[in-house]
């Protein structure tokens, strides 16, 4: 995915398109970007762990098989050292955890980031409760946009999942920035036709983009 910083003049494209977006809806647009949502060290620990023992358990029935022994001792140290050895590398290197830890739990993290930013950034205390989160964790190559009450209730699933293929091939292609700009664009067009703006509409969030 991305790696690339977004530079001062994409955060200002950014801000404007998010503008430009809210001057035709009464909806608001607020964006986050993640470089990572955890540290991944305590996963990324019990995977080797666990590794660990299933190739001691090989190296075990290796050494029978060649009529080798080794003294449980000898053996037991062998494998904590190793281990050591191991954990080590993943508290130096902390880009190493996240390659260790299955998908599945990456993206949960990933999801539970968003959430906690949907409700850390207020974006869900809008006036008729219509905000949108997009959101970006780069280490996960993870996107999702995130719809309050008011707009989940007329606008399907199909349609975020649209935006976020978007977004996700533009960050995929290192064009984080297009992908925010086209990203809000989309969610900006689906909010003007379902609550376009009206006289007494105010800006309730901040127009740009935060990287946390």
């Amino acid at each position: 995915m991305a790696t690339r910083p977004i530079s001062p003049q994409d955060h200002e494209r950014i801000a404007d398109a998010i503008r430009a977006a809210e001057a035709k809806t009464d909806g608001e647009i607020y964006c986050v970007v993640a470089r990572a949502s955890d540290g991944y060290f305590a996963p990324a620990a019990l995977m080797a762990t666990l590794g660990m023992l299933i190739v001691s358990l090989a190296v075990a029935y290796g050494l029978e098989a060649w009529w080798l022994s080794m003294r449980l001792p000898h053996f037991v140290i062998a494998q904590l050292l190793a281990l050591a050895c191991v954990l080590a590398l993943l508290w130096a290197v902390p880009g190493l955890r996240i390659h260790m830890v299955p998908r599945r739990m990456r993206y949960q993290a990933a999801h539970a980031n968003a959430t906690k930013q949907f409700l850390a950034r207020n974006v869900h205390r809008t006036t008729a409760r219509t905000g949108v989160l997009v959101f970006v964790s780069i280490a996960e190559r993870y996107a999702e946009v995130a719809a309050d009450s008011g707009i989940d209730a007329k606008v399907g699933q199909h349609v975020w999942d649209g935006v976020v293929r978007d977004l996700t091939a533009h960050a995929g292609d290192d064009r984080l920035a297009d992908g925010f700009v086209k990203a809000i664009e989309q969610v900006g067009a689906v909010l003007a036709e379902h609550f376009p703006v009206t006289s007494g509409d105010t800006n309730e969030l901040d127009d740009h983009l935060v990287e946390i």
